[in-house]
């Protein structure tokens, strides 16, 4: 996207939404996808900063409510700087650039540098945050028409730009975007003007977020009510007959696992499924990979075994990357699925099952029981007997367990491994912010491994300890139930049946019953 030869680059003005990670646009995902520089702030939800290249540098510039932030003229020189060295810049903001956002000030700050710039509209909290507390700003019985409004001018302006007198004689919804510090004025003024102190008014911080509450009263209690309920920014306030509809209409504070943070330790390419799944119950996930999947250290004893497939009568694959690798090896030696042809295929589970299934691969044999033991007594079952050849292609450290009892019963196994996991470079201070300042509710897990490099995180057992204290932990199965015990961590939740909707419906039960302890 950046133009190397001649040393300009270009800087997207990007609409991040109101903080739920999925609003973001397509477009705003594909700018995110290339760039080199990303500049954000406090409304921007750091989960979307995963969409960007490892390699791109991440600058944070601030505004976080009463607190100091970068000056404004300082992020314009930011954005022109990293653009004149060639560089693609993102500078991701909250919402929509254009709504109440300074990005008219950047993008005129960009044009008179001679920049090249594009402008990626957003989703506007000034919509987006009402209809997640169950307000559509606008509705046929009880609005017809919305405006949007500062609840925070410039004070270098002097006086107020805002016409009191019209918004109140108006029957329509007002909306007013970071209006929370000036509620009082907000309130007094309109009811100056005429509008009734029984008018329903909405007062919503954080909205689209887990961390979303919504305070609703009426003009004559809503500062009482907001002050007692000690709401800080960034929130925005709704005035209007249409905050009556919330009662009928709460759909995302009345998910199951609403307000709750879960922090997903998958690898970064696996964490979809279980995040999707979360986010649909109501919860945030915010996503720390503590593995990456790679290749092994050599491909020979996996290239060997597929040279030999037609010696083995039994091939079991134990994960989805078991699947993946074993396949792009089978296709670098110029081969395909019918070289299995002769042999039964074993699938640990209904999801390595799917893997197997995308290539092309129907899996003989699925347990139901999710693992070595219940997939050893599949086999049993299925016939195999002594002297059978068995190819087992899994990662290169694993449970012994199937390999061993199948050696014991006079089976020829051969384990190759087809990948490892190692643990990812990537700055771990957020998620410990998070953990010490007990902005995470659940920690899940779903393997061993995961266990063993999330607790290598810390220095020592005892931080360990006071960061998660507090902390509901998930596993998806006994075996990683007992690893996360003996590295000291309090297993409160454990899947019935080891599969992520598993894990899911485990956290949505126990968070039901409102009960976390251990088990």
């Amino acid at each position: 996207m950046s133009d190397k030869e001649t040393g300009t680059g270009k800087v997207y003005l990007v609409g991040a939404g109101p903080g739920d990670p999925k609003l973001i646009t397509l477009r705003g995902k594909e700018c995110l996808q290339r760039a080199e520089v990303v500049i954000y702030d406090y409304l921007a939800n750091p989960a979307l900063l995963a969409w960007a290249p490892a390699a791109a540098e991440r600058l944070y510039v601030g505004r976080r409510g009463r607190q100091a932030y970068d000056d404004q003229d300082h992020i314009n020189h930011l954005l022109i700087q990293k653009a004149r060295e060639g560089k693609t810049v993102v500078r991701l903001k909250g919402g929509d650039p254009f709504v109440f956002g300074r990005g008219g000030e950047e993008a005129e700050a960009v044009a008179a540098a001679g920049v090249p710039y594009e402008i990626v509209p957003g989703v506007t909290a000034a919509v987006a945050v009402p209809a997640y507390a169950g307000i559509p700003v606008t509705h046929r019985t009880f609005a017809s028409s919305v405006a949007f409004l500062a609840g925070h001018e410039d004070p270098k302006k002097g006086a107020s730009s805002l016409d009191w007198s019209r918004m109140a004689s108006g029957p329509g919804t007002l909306v007013f975007l970071m209006g929370v510090k000036n509620l009082s004025t907000v309130v007094d003024q309109l009811v100056t003007e005429g509008k009734s102190p029984d008018l329903p008014v909405a007062v919503i911080r954080w909205g689209t977020r887990a961390a979303q509450r919504t305070v609703v009263g009426a003009l004559r209690d809503i500062v009482q009510k907001v002050a007692e309920a000690k709401l800080e920014p960034p929130a925005l306030v709704v005035v209007g007959d249409v905050v009556r509809l919330r009662e009928r209409l709460n759909w995302f504070e009345s998910k199951p696992l609403f307000g709750k943070r879960v922090l997903v330790t998958r690898a970064q390419d696996q964490a979809g499924d279980l995040s999707d799944r979360l986010a649909e119950q109501g919860a945030e996930p915010i996503e720390c990979p503590t593995i990456q999947i790679v290749g092994p250290e050599t491909w020979e004893p996996l290239d060997h075994a597929i040279r030999e497939l037609s010696r083995f009568r039994w091939v079991v694959f134990t994960s989805v990357n078991g699947v993946r690798f074993f396949m792009e090896r089978l296709r670098q030696a110029r081969k395909d699925v019918r070289a299995l042809s002769g042999a039964t295929i074993c699938a640990i589970g209904p999801k390595t099952a799917e893997a197997l299934s995308s290539v092309g691969l129907t899996a003989d044999l699925v347990p139901a029981e999710y693992q070595a033991e219940g997939l050893l007594d599949s086999m049993l079952q299925a016939g195999i007997s002594a002297g059978d050849h068995v190819l087992i292609p899994r990662a290169t450290v694993a449970r012994e367990l199937l390999p061993d009892q199948l050696r014991g019963m006079g089976v020829e196994v051969r384990v190759v491994p087809a990948y490892r996991t190692i643990r990812p470079t990537m700055d771990l201070a957020y998620v410990k912010e998070l953990l010490t300042t007990n902005a995470i509710h659940l920690i899940t897990f779903t393997s061993s491994s995961k266990v063993m490099n999330f607790c290598e995180m810390f220095n020592a057992r005892e931080e360990l300890t006071q960061a998660t204290k507090g902390v509901t932990v998930a596993c998806i199965g006994p075996i990683t139930a007992q690893t996360a015990r003996a590295c000291g961590l309090a297993v409160g939740i454990m899947a019935t049946t080891n599969t992520i909707p598993g894990l899911v419906d485990a956290i949505v039960k126990r968070t039901a019953e409102g009960s976390m302890q251990q088990v």
